[in-house]
């Protein structure tokens, strides 16, 4: 589910099919026919401007069909490519239930993991698509809230969201640089964060052979599972106040972040307001702590709110006791930014400010994760209802459930094949390389999930895992950014530097945003990190605590 909000507000313009005029500009524009079975609805040169370079903007879609719901679907999509071209082809795929053809820039317009300038500016050809529905289909408008979610009521719909728009779109993509430029890319990759992440990690499963290098970012590769805990987080809640939005206040989240800071700071040798050593905090920390004692005279939280945050941090339970999801680690950054916005209150207005796990969250669990389908009304205080009545042993099974005519799961539309015992085969054999980064604070996909999953695959590989794959943690950063860490970096050339030249990562340099409301006074606006491939943290080793020089990457 993962996610950038501002995503999910935005809605897919229609297009309509070139009139003969504008089709010789197109032609200017485009060099030959499209591949079969492409309608191209618009194309431009775009010129330069804001940091982007001159570059022709394709929009055209595919596999139009109508669905077993009666809707009218499509893969639509957008190609960007730079008059001057640097031989790499760049996947982007996106966040939330997709369903908007996101700019084609290849990263966030900030740029914020390739170095602060997109890859359409370093000169990428860049794609990006909906994933094969329409968030903004005038049909769904009376499903409310729920309407970005209701593609999960075509099977086919689910497999495209899943991973087979992915699967479309690749060869198709190939195929118009190779008609524009008149030769095939030097190199490919795929990038994303959050549900983009989970596109990027099912792909390095099912076809890693596409892709040279895959950038994958707080990956909500278990996102049916996650989406459990968005009922649990606020039953949990809901106990502390009936308006889950005043349960844990900001005062509260202010308290917490800066406790584990205190408890955890100086564990990587220096106290500089970070919490970088994760493994060693989950030992130095306890929820306990912050308990009010009789007579005390300093900020605390109540017996119940404390109890609420220890059943959120373990994870979702049936009534037997299995694990549905992961547990959650403590971090500084937890209880800051969007860790609020996803699991308290967001400041989303027609959302009535309820967080994105009661409004996004529940809609796509019951729609999208559970077979059959469950339609959930689209206003705010029935999609939070539905959370609220969610029952653990009747409801959670629906994500592996199989019906027709939905003949996968959720799980298995949605999660890599060997989710539970990874092994990368494909990848490994072809030499190609997947980078992994993941806030420690994330409040939508935990860490804790990433972390089990990649020492599984150490595992079956005899520890060889790194030779292909690395994960990188990154201290206090929220979901996709945010937070109390540094959250700025160029994942992109340290990846290409692999793919490229065979150059391993062995840190990756990061920096502060400086306008991250977050971060503490006492920080440098210069500061810089590296961050360290797991299980590595980085360790102070003396000088300026504000320079990434004066850190070494450390086994716990």
């Amino acid at each position: 589910m993962g996610h950038d909000r501002r995503r999910l507000l935005c809605a897919l313009a229609a297009s309509s099919v070139l009139s003969i005029s504008a089709a010789a500009q197109a032609e200017e524009c485009w060099k030959g026919p499209p591949p079969a079975g492409i309608t191209i609805t618009g194309s431009a040169w775009q010129e330069a401007d804001k940091g982007l370079p001159r570059h022709c903007r394709v929009t055209a879609n595919t596999a139009s069909r109508t669905g077993s719901d009666g809707r009218t679907y499509s893969i639509a999509f957008e190609m960007r490519l730079p008059q001057e071209w640097n031989g790499r082809f760049l996947h982007q795929v996106n966040g939330g239930n997709d369903g908007v053809v996101v700019p084609a820039l290849g990263d966030r317009a900030d740029g914020w993991v390739s170095g602060g300038r997109v890859p359409l500016a370093r000169g990428f050809a860049v794609l990006s698509s909906d994933s094969g529905h329409s968030g903004a289909d005038p049909a769904n408008k009376p499903r409310g809230l729920a309407a970005g979610a209701a593609f999960g009521l075509d099977p086919q719909a689910r497999r495209d969201y899943g991973y087979s728009a992915d699967m479309t779109l690749s060869p198709i993509a190939k195929a118009m640089i190779a008609a524009h430029y008149g030769r095939q890319p030097d190199y490919s990759y795929m990038a994303g964060c959050s549900n983009g992440g989970r596109h990027a990690m099912v792909a390095a499963s099912r076809m890693a052979q596409s892709y040279d290098g895959f950038l994958v970012g707080n990956p909500g590769f278990n996102l049916p599972r996650a989406a459990i805990q968005h009922a649990w987080d606020v039953q949990a809640f809901h106990k502390i106040d009936p308006d889950i939005r005043k349960s844990i206040t900001r005062d509260d989240g202010r308290l917490i972040s800066s406790k584990i800071i205190e408890a955890c700071d100086a564990l990587d040798g220096v106290k500089d307001d970070l919490t970088s050593n994760l493994a060693a905090c989950q030992k130095a920390f306890t929820f306990d702590s912050l308990i009010c004692r009789s007579g005390a005279n300093e900020a605390c939280l109540s017996p119940a709110k404390v109890e609420a945050l220890k059943k959120v941090f373990a994870g979702p339970r049936d009534s037997s006791g299995k694990a549905l999801y992961a547990d959650w680690p403590v971090d500084g950054g937890v209880g800051m930014g969007n860790w609020r916005a996803w699991k308290v209150e967001s400041t989303v207005a027609p959302w009535n400010n309820y967080p994105i796990i009661a409004t996004m969250g529940a809609a796509s669990l019951g729609y999208i994760f559970s077979t059959p389908p469950v339609q959930v009304e689209g206003a705010n205080d029935k999609l939070l209802d539905y959370l609220l009545a969610y029952n653990f042993d009747r409801d959670a099974p629906k994500i592996f459930a199989r019906a027709e005519p939905f003949g996968e799961s959720a799980m298995d539309f949605m999660a890599p094949p060997d989710v539970d015992d990874p092994k990368l085969t494909g990848l490994q054999k072809s030499g190609h390389r997947m980078l992994i980064y993941h806030g420690a604070a994330d409040p939508v996909f935990s860490i804790n999930d990433t972390i089990r999953w990649y020492e599984a695959l150490d595992r079956n590989l005899a520890g060889k895992a790194n030779a292909f794959t690395r994960l990188f943690a990154m201290p206090g950063v929220t979901h996709c950014g945010g937070g109390v860490g540094l959250d700025r970096m160029d994942a992109l050339s340290a990846l290409m530097d692999w793919v490229e030249k065979g150059k391993a990562p062995d840190a990756i340099t990061a920096s502060v945003n400086p306008a991250n409301p977050d971060l503490p006074v006492s920080w440098s606006k210069e500061r810089m990190r590296p961050l360290c491939p797991w299980p590595s943290y980085a360790k102070y080793e003396g000088g300026d605590p504000e320079k990434a020089s004066s850190f070494t990457c450390a086994r716990p």
